[in-house]
């Protein structure tokens, strides 16, 4: 700014708004010629998570159908604040009308579109508040909201390919338990009369079905309750803070569903700092906030902590070969690694769980078939 006397400074000041420094500035006889916000204003910190919000998100389904018709519309020439008024009234999910009713209120008393999504707390990702707000500063809002439509499509096309490939392989878990449950806990005990015959001359796997039989029938009444308190229990640990952290450490750890996790990570990370840079946000705060797209805790935890580094001048792929999570070609591996996934449990759980079944059914009858066997050496 220009002094009085015509000299050129700078100067810090704390208020509230740019526009109440540069009033206060001129009133004391001072010509700004920039006002510059310090560095915790940059897109970071103002699409950071508020705590008014609410914690409630919009499907994804709902969210990529808004943001469609909103890129539409805007690409149209239509005015922001008419477009969010006219998808609020076409939507059909009652979450999304009332978020974009708090929307429109907060754009009608001023806000911008992304302070007005920002101010919705987790509702929304801050990879979007920060495109948005990237789209804003650059005019180009339209083709940013393109490519997050973009991005939005991919990562909801594979978790669709997650689901539809682990579908199959869970429900035979879930069939193949209860057949286990069925034969243990109804058909074992009926069969016990009978074995109770054959005197203490029963085939071991016999007598090992029966004991676990009998201690399961004999106590599922505080068996049972306790299952499901500790499941409970477990679920709730789970959506803790430790408890997230701990289960994602130990499923990195595991053969090939790690792997899979690892490069399932890369995928959303790179998807997402794509993204944000496309947009024009710089390289610290894009990573920043792609870190956050990382649904593992403890890769979450790695990818944040190489900040520092890139603050401090290294080299991008430096800071992340530090992280020690960051594999090659990863994204070219995550389809298959998931073919090898589901490739790998199908086969694994008929296995295990036919082993199971076949050793229960065994165990049924082979005192039966050595019965008939001495039978008729016993008639002879």
């Amino acid at each position: 700014m220009g002094t009085p006397a015509g000299e050129i400074v700078t100067r810090t000041v704390e208020a509230a708004a740019a526009s109440e420094v540069r009033t206060r500035l001129e009133r004391e006889g001072f010509k700004v010629f920039a006002i510059t916000p310090p560095k915790g204003e940059g897109v970071s910190s103002l699409t950071r998570i508020g705590g008014t919000g609410s914690r409630t998100r919009v499907k994804a389904n709902d969210f990529l159908l808004f943001n469609q018709q909103l890129a539409a519309l805007l690409r149209a020439g239509i005015p922001i604040l008419q477009a969010i008024s006219m998808l609020r009234r076409r939507a059909t999910s009652v979450r999304l009308r009332v978020v974009l009713e708090e929307v429109e209120e907060a754009i009608r008393g001023g806000a911008a579109l992304s302070q007005a999504f920002a101010a919705q707390g987790t509702t929304f990702p801050r990879i979007y508040t920060a495109s948005i707000l990237a789209g804003e500063r650059s005019g180009a809002l339209d083709e940013v909201l393109s490519r997050y439509v973009t991005y939005m499509r991919r990562s909801v096309g594979l978790r669709r390919k997650i689901r539809g490939a682990l579908a199959y392989p869970t429900f035979l878990l879930l069939a193949s338990l209860g057949m286990v449950i069925f034969l243990t806990v109804y058909v074992v005990p009926k069969m016990s009369d009978l074995f109770a015959g054959f005197g203490s001359d029963l085939p071991t796997p016999t007598k090992i079905v029966l004991a676990i039989s009998g201690w399961m029938t004999g106590n599922v009444f505080w068996f049972g309750p306790l299952v499901i308190v500790g499941s409970i229990a477990l679920i709730i640990w789970s959506r803790t803070l430790p408890g997230r952290l701990t289960i994602d450490t130990f499923m990195l750890k595991l053969p090939l569903v790690g792997s899979l996790l690892v490069q399932l990570s890369v995928a959303q990370a790179a998807r997402s700092l794509a993204t944000l840079l496309a947009g024009g946000i710089t390289l610290v705060e894009s990573w920043e906030i792609a870190a956050e797209s990382i649904t593992n805790l403890e890769l979450r935890r790695r990818s944040s902590a190489i900040l520092p580094l890139i603050r401090e001048g290294q080299s991008f792929t430096e800071s992340l070969e530090t992280s020690k999570w960051m594999p090659e070609l990863a994204l070219d591996m995550v389809g298959v690694r998931l073919e090898q996934l589901t490739t790998t449990l199908e086969p694994a759980i008929l296995v295990v769980m036919g082993g199971i079944v076949v050793l229960i059914l065994l165990a049924i009858y082979l005192p039966i078939i050595q019965s008939i066997s001495k039978g008729p050496m016993i008639g002879h």
